[in-house]
């Protein structure tokens, strides 16, 4: 039977189609090639998230919904683009990135220099929520968070313009970063909650969220009363100062001097990248055809730019994902006692881990390390994190006392000074609860809570010690007849006949808390052997329930 018209045109139609690409103009992911790559991506200064594909890859064509959904929801906040990398310009792009395999995704953020990204492999699920999800935790954040201590030395410094976000939540929003990216130097971004009354009095903030632009120049504050959409608000900044161009401008010449030596050094990554490519199309034909469908068969359009082999292509740094050093662990009740559980305590982040780690047990602690590290390395001060292994008498205790699962990780706020507790599991949606733990659910939290818009909870009596009853730092005893006490003689404690130094029996009695005695006796080898072999089998049951 002979196919019919329709059928035949749309089989005529399919290879033009896939040649062009899988995103046509009509499409909201931007289509990037080998000379606008640079322009669009590398120099600017939003995050963008870039899939490296082949039309005729199954998989590639399975991720286009998902991949387009994730770009209208991320329109004006982030860039979503993509690369056709069996186009034969592209291919000495691709095979710089070092594209192995369709689609491959890699989320670029702005280096420290300009022109000079950051690269990270996008490893997460190909759901349009999880892309989004991924690439907003990414978007750099260049808003002051101002609160009445600081809002006026932030307002006096320098004559250039500023705006404000008076809003009621404590997160800085995407939206709110995306507009300070576009200002990025030339305007300064700030946001101030409505609990700090003095700014909100000053400024005469009535409602929330409102923005106000601070001209500068002598000029008087204005109020915007538009909608809270991107367009609408860069627009109403603008009339103070301009934001930066986005793409940015073309370069008029590139450097004679290097463009023979990135042609060479395009050509031989082009030539091993059709290897590979070459070699993945042919797997792809053979494990996964490509069903004919009619996202498959969208008219795709070319690029938007000629390729210029002369083009002075900077290929951009790929940063290694290392994983950041784990918190700290508590191992034992007193360590938890003087750290968190005591009158004096600040707010401390408690990882209870189960006796069997799940999957969602390394998410945690990788998310909380990963926090821990970054506000260490920027400096900056934030409440400390431990985890506290289920060997931990007091964490049992914790457990107990909060009515929480012994088997899977729970995350705790607490503080010993204040009395009051927050678990995370009571701020997740069940959404949240059900899906992983992500380090920017984990930021968002911890943000909350330092910016005190969660509701606390007090902690059950008989957690908190007082921290005048504290235990200090155990004493270490020079032994060795000089009476100077600092440091153990090796081999142990005083041989027969020594006698103890008075300054360290001075030393523990002040140890012991109020209402209690100190008080030593000598006893022999066996008595020590056996006191020992009742504190390890003590050690193996199942701890106590109460501090």
């Amino acid at each position: 039977m002979l196919p019919t018209l329709p059928l035949l045109t749309s089989l005529l139609l399919l290879p033009s189609a896939l040649a062009n690409g899988l995103y046509g103009k009509s499409s909201p992911v931007l289509s990037v090639d080998g000379q606008s790559y640079r322009r669009l991506i590398a120099d600017s200064n939003h995050t963008s998230i870039v899939e490296f594909y082949a039309p005729w890859c199954g998989h590639c064509q399975n991720l286009k919904p998902a991949y387009e959904k994730a770009a209208t929801s991320l329109k004006g906040l982030a860039k979503v683009a993509a690369v056709n990398c069996d186009a034969e310009e592209n291919k000495p792009l691709c095979g710089n990135m070092g594209v192995q395999g369709f689609p491959t995704l890699k989320i670029v953020r702005p280096g420290k220099k300009p022109g000079r990204p950051a690269m990270e492999d996008y490893q997460g699920a190909r759901s349009a929520k999880a892309i989004a999800d991924a690439v907003v935790e990414r978007i750099p954040n260049h808003v002051r968070r101002l609160k009445d201590s600081d809002y006026e030395a932030w307002r006096d410094e320098g004559d250039g313009p500023k705006a404000i976000l008076f809003s009621e939540k404590g997160v800085v929003s995407a939206l709110l970063k995306a507009i300070a990216v576009d200002f990025k130097d030339v305007m300064s971004i700030a946001q101030i909650r409505n609990k700090d009354k003095a700014a909100v009095d000053a400024f005469k903030v009535e409602k929330f969220p409102s923005l106000l632009l601070l001209p500068g120049g002598g000029k008087d504050p204005v109020f915007y009363d538009g909608e809270m959409k991107k367009d609408a608000m860069v627009k109403f900044l603008s009339q103070a100062a301009s934001p930066n161009p986005d793409p940015a401008p073309k370069k008029e010449k590139a450097k004679k001097s290097t463009a023979s030596k990135d042609k060479s050094k395009s050509s031989k990554a082009s030539s091993s990248f059709s290897k590979a490519s070459s070699s993945h199309a042919s797997s792809e034909a053979q494990t996964a055809p490509a069903s004919q469908t009619a996202e498959t068969m969208d008219d795709g359009s070319q690029p938007t730019e000629s390729p210029n082999p002369n083009v002075d292509t900077e290929k951009p740094i790929h940063v290694p994902s290392e994983p950041a050093p784990p918190i700290k662990s508590l191992p034992d009740g007193l360590s938890l006692q003087q750290q968190c559980l005591n009158t004096k305590a600040g707010t401390c982040i408690l990882a209870l881990l189960p006796a069997v780690p799940s999957e969602k047990t390394l998410q945690a602690i990788s998310a909380l390390s990963e926090i821990h590290h970054k506000h260490e390395s920027a400096k900056r001060n934030l409440f400390p994190f431990y985890q506290l292994p289920h060997t931990n008498s007091q964490a049992a205790a914790l457990r107990s006392k909060l009515a929480l699962s012994e088997d899977e990780v729970e995350l705790v706020a607490l503080n010993g000074k204040r009395g009051w507790f927050r678990l995370y599991s009571s701020s997740a949606s069940e959404e949240e609860k059900a899906s992983p733990l992500t380090q920017r659910s984990l930021e968002d939290w911890i943000d909350a809570l330092r910016m005190g818009d969660l509701p606390k909870s007090p902690l059950p009596s008989g957690l908190v010690m007082p921290a005048e009853q504290l235990p200090e730092e155990p004493v270490r005893v020079d032994f060795s007849g000089s009476g100077n006490a600092g440091t153990a003689r090796e081999g142990g404690g005083p041989s027969s006949g020594e006698e103890v130094d008075e300054d360290f029996l001075a030393q523990m009695k002040r140890q012991m808390p109020e209402g209690m005695e100190f008080a030593m006796e000598e006893i022999d080898d066996e008595e020590y052997e056996r006191i020992l072999a009742e504190q390890r089998k003590g050690e193996e049951g199942k701890g106590h329930d109460e501090l």
